[in-house]
């Protein structure tokens, strides 16, 4: 067969199919042909081409989504961009420049072998790809490091000859310096042991990680000890300490709150046990005393927390065995009661999942919406009846919710329900898709009528007043909308009203977006 006969069929497709002579069509049914006929054309094969550059998880999704063409292909990674976080790469580019930050400063005094054992985790890390958490944790090891690090020994070697670079302590530890040299050392070392013990000072006691405020200033300072004389940075320091007593006041505030945590839920217990109990002892009251007075009687004494809590678990364990008794003697009842639970448990489970109505807008409900999906595909594949989804989304509704309360935001969602009731036809369907997003299926309808039906939709909600306890909330909604008769597949043409309403939303919302 010659290329003139393929063009004629696939004309002849065209024409037969119902589609307009586009590009993109011609394109798609001159392939098909062409495969038909045994030919092979090398522009029928750019898909498959391009298909293997990329990973295998894009590969996957490609054969999910079935696609054929090259503009299918451009769709797919136009998506798949758009999805794609800018928050997390500018997360992991920042902790990744702090991160060589850190190393680039550690570079200049790296001669040190617990410096130099980090440096090759740190470059193994880097080559395995590592995500932002990982980077900032290695960053961490570093700031310890660089803070805490003391080179002071370093001045000693300054009138002596070779030494080993790989380990510098060793070497001047076993060097026999001379009472000039150590005179000379001691001279110009003053203020680097100063330095060192201002460095170690900055160090929070109790937070476990050290500020990078903190962290820059030592660093400054162990690097020009002579900053020290100069009054400018007097201020610095100052701010750097109360820095350090924040960081240290808040791990304690933290520490207290855990423990005034973990008391209120235990003297409640204990409270409610006295309660329940015909044998309360003189000494459970008086513990109970203790209890109700510890929040007003010396709250951050770490010591007195613990010797309550320890006289608490000691009253506990001698007058809890009568409970304990009476406890069992119910055994029986309790298991026919836990019976009883899970039997209603079951039941209830069971009517959830026969359930086809969303209970708060008495639309359909997601399983109903994908077996009507299923309907419509299968008469779309059978006998070529064509329909249209419409993915509606209420625009800023989590305000809704933060400004005027749950309640309201419930009372928005069922008015609006109401509304899509009232605009579609008894031959279509509408239903929650999930929270604020909605989804109608329009049975024999063309894209043009889909638009027609989510823009009256969508004047209707900007018209009208939706009331909540004689305060008006404003509402607007977006749509996307795509017909079945543009795509491949079903999902193609869900995932394709879905990009469609995020394309109005980005655009402005309170539109209907749809090509």
């Amino acid at each position: 067969m010659t290329i003139q006969s393929i063009i004629k069929q696939t004309i002849k497709r065209l024409e037969l199919e119902g589609k307009l002579l586009t590009p993109d069509f011609y394109a798609e049914a001159f392939c098909l042909e062409a495969k038909k006929a045994g030919m092979e054309v090398e522009d029928c094969g750019h898909v498959s081409r391009f298909t293997k550059t990329l990973n295998p998880e894009f590969q996957k999704e490609l054969t999910q989504y079935r696609i054929n063409s090259i503009s299918e292909l451009v769709r797919f990674l136009v998506s798949r961009l758009n999805r794609t976080s800018p928050t997390l790469c500018s997360e992991t580019l920042e902790a990744q420049t702090t991160f060589s930050k850190r190393i680039l400063q550690v570079i200049e005094v790296l001669h040190n072998n617990e410096a130099a054992a980090l440096a090759r985790k740190c470059i193994d890390l880097l080559n395995s790809s590592p995500n932002a958490t990982q980077i900032d944790n290695f960053r961490q090891l570093w700031v310890n490091f660089i803070t805490t690090y003391d080179d002071s020994f370093l001045t000693k070697l300054k009138s002596l000859g070779s030494v080993d670079t790989s380990d510098l302590r060793k070497t001047i530890e076993n060097l026999n310096l001379s009472t000039n040299a150590s005179s000379v050392a001691h001279a110009n070392g003053d203020l680097s042991k100063i330095a060192s013990v201002l460095v170690a000072s900055l160090v929070p006691s109790i937070a476990s990680s050290v500020n990078e405020t903190i962290a820059n200033l030592s660093e400054k300072i162990k690097n020009e000890p002579a900053l020290l004389e100069n009054m400018s940075i007097e201020n610095e320091i100052k701010s750097a300490i109360s820095l350090r007593i924040t960081l240290d006041k808040n791990s304690v505030k933290e520490m207290v709150q855990s423990l005034d945590g973990v008391l209120d839920k235990l003297s409640i217990r204990l409270i409610e046990m006295i309660e329940r109990s015909d044998n309360s002892t003189m000494e459970i009251q008086h513990i109970k005393k203790e209890l109700e007075s510890y929040n007003t009687d010396e709250k951050g004494n770490f010591s007195v927390a613990h010797k309550k809590l320890f006289t608490i678990a000691i009253a506990l364990e001698e007058n809890t065995k009568v409970l304990s008794k009476d406890l069992s003697s119910h055994t029986d009842e309790v298991h026919e009661l836990s019976k009883k639970v899970k039997l209603l448990e079951a039941q209830l489970e069971a009517v959830k999942k026969e359930s086809k109505e969303d209970f708060l807008t008495k639309l359909y409900n997601r399983r109903a919406l994908d077996e009507f999906l299923e309907l419509r595909e299968a008469e779309y594949e059978r006998y070529g009846h064509n329909y249209t989804i419409v993915m509606f989304d209420l625009d800023y509704f989590k305000a809704v919710n933060d400004t005027f309360g749950h309640d309201a935001g419930d009372a928005v969602l069922s008015a609006f329900a109401k509304i899509l009731k009232k605009e579609v036809r008894t031959v279509d369907v509408v239903g929650r898709f999930g929270g604020e997003e909605f989804m109608a299926i329009l049975s024999e309808t063309p894209i043009k009528g889909g638009v027609i039906f989510a823009e009256k939709v969508r004047k209707y909600v900007e018209q009208a007043r939706f009331m909540y306890k004689g305060e008006r909330i404003e509402v607007t909604v977006s749509s996307g909308v795509s017909e079945r008769a543009k795509h491949t597949s079903m999902q193609s043409v869900i995932n394709s009203a879905d990009e469609y309403l995020y394309k109005a939303k980005k655009d402005g919302r309170n539109q209907v977006a749809y090509k």
